[in-house]
């Protein structure tokens, strides 16, 4: 029998710099790398850089406030520390699958590995370049709102890339993804310069967070081969509900947590930032993660994610002043929650996975 969980091996990067710059330093680095490591060793190397260099930073820089000042707070060693595990992370996750085919070892599981941490992954990219902006202090620095922006913008694309596959078989990688470029000179330039050469206009008054964000919103119309596939009849799926579904869970997300930024009495987002966003990060994540296993699966998602119905009854316990000083506590408890939730969805998916690649040989 065949297994009716196939990797997908349909996809295609656009971007001039990968194709011409990066793959062929991909290519050399895949040659030194021993035939005995297993891709997902790679896969979840680059994931612990990742995560290490965003606690690290979270120590000097919690608040974000830290890069406000002249001279930032930051340590230098940190930003070049920033930019040397960024590169790396990067380069594992460009060589993993490179490796996975050189060692006849591709799978279902692995791409699944390598997708659902990058959709957890792409948030904490974003929260740890925050702290080289910094948070506006009245003449420097992006509002922590316009940080809830930026990110939803990048995790919007990275659906959207995960949605077009689930509707046409085929991934196309969006040019943000290697944004993880820009980040390794951003860090590198901090620790060179310092915080100040983002306190200055860069173009037309404008400043470079600015035009980083211009790019990742430009990258945002990618859904249009997803319509013009609908309008020539190419999709996977005949049915428009089925190829919407999948939006429906991370546009009600969304829609939540907008209404709880927007409407919290304790102005939640200014008082906690990055407890806040890490947690839109997680639970963005996990309903990317399930749409992943649909796409992989040719399975129908579910409508709601379980995860709206706690984060409904938080919500609205919170704008309606229910929660009162409690509402910092109760957000504490409730990314905690989802995060061990996510964590514990990883493990459990990972190992059901396996075991049943192994059933269908």
């Amino acid at each position: 029998a065949q297994s009716p969980i196939q990797p997908g091996l349909d996809a295609v990067d656009t971007n001039p710099l990968s194709v011409y710059v990066m793959q062929p330093i991909w290519n050399k680095i895949i040659k030194i790398v021993p035939l005995w490591i297993a891709p997902n060793l790679l896969t979840f190397s680059g994931f612990i850089m990742i995560l290490v260099n965003y606690f690290l930073i979270s120590f000097y820089d919690w608040d974000y406030t830290a890069s406000g000042t002249s001279p930032g707070r930051v340590p230098t060693w940190v930003w070049l520390f920033s930019a040397f595990t960024t590169f790396c992370a990067y380069a594992l996750d460009s060589i993993d699958g490179k490796h996975a085919r050189r060692t006849q070892s591709s799978s279902p599981l692995g791409e699944l590995f390598d997708h659902g941490l990058d959709s957890w992954a792409t948030s904490i990219f974003v929260l740890s370049f925050f702290s080289v902006c910094s948070r506006d202090n009245g003449k420097t620095g992006v509002s922590v709102y316009t940080m809830y922006m930026y990110l939803s913008i990048v995790l919007f694309n990275f659906m959207c890339s995960h949605w077009e596959k689930y509707n046409t078989g085929v991934l196309f990688l969006p040019w943000g993804y290697d944004l993880s470029q820009v980040l390794i000179t951003a860090y590198l330039l901090t620790g060179i310069v310092g915080v100040e050469v983002w306190q200055k206009p860069f173009l037309f008054g404008y400043y470079i967070t600015d035009v980083l964000v211009i790019l990742l919103i430009g990258k945002c119309l990618d859904p249009w081969r997803t319509l013009l596939a609908h309008l020539r009849k190419t999709l996977k799926n005949d049915s428009l509900y089925e190829g919407l579904l999948p939006l429906v869970s991370p546009l009600l997300l969304f829609m939540l947590l907008t209404v709880w930024v927007v409407l919290s009495p304790g102005n939640i987002l200014a008082k906690q930032p990055r407890l806040f966003l890490w947690m839109v990060g997680v639970t963005f994540s996990n309903v990317i993660c399930k749409v992943i296993i649909c796409q992989m699966s040719s399975t129908q998602p579910e409508l709601l994610h379980w995860f709206l119905f706690p984060l409904a009854l938080v919500v609205y316990a919170a704008i309606s002043g229910l929660l009162g000083r409690a509402e910092e506590a109760v957000l504490g408890a409730f990314t905690a929650l989802v995060t061990a939730a996510h964590v514990h969805y990883g493990i459990c998916v990972v190992r059901g996975w396996g075991e049943l690649c192994t059933l269908w040989g």
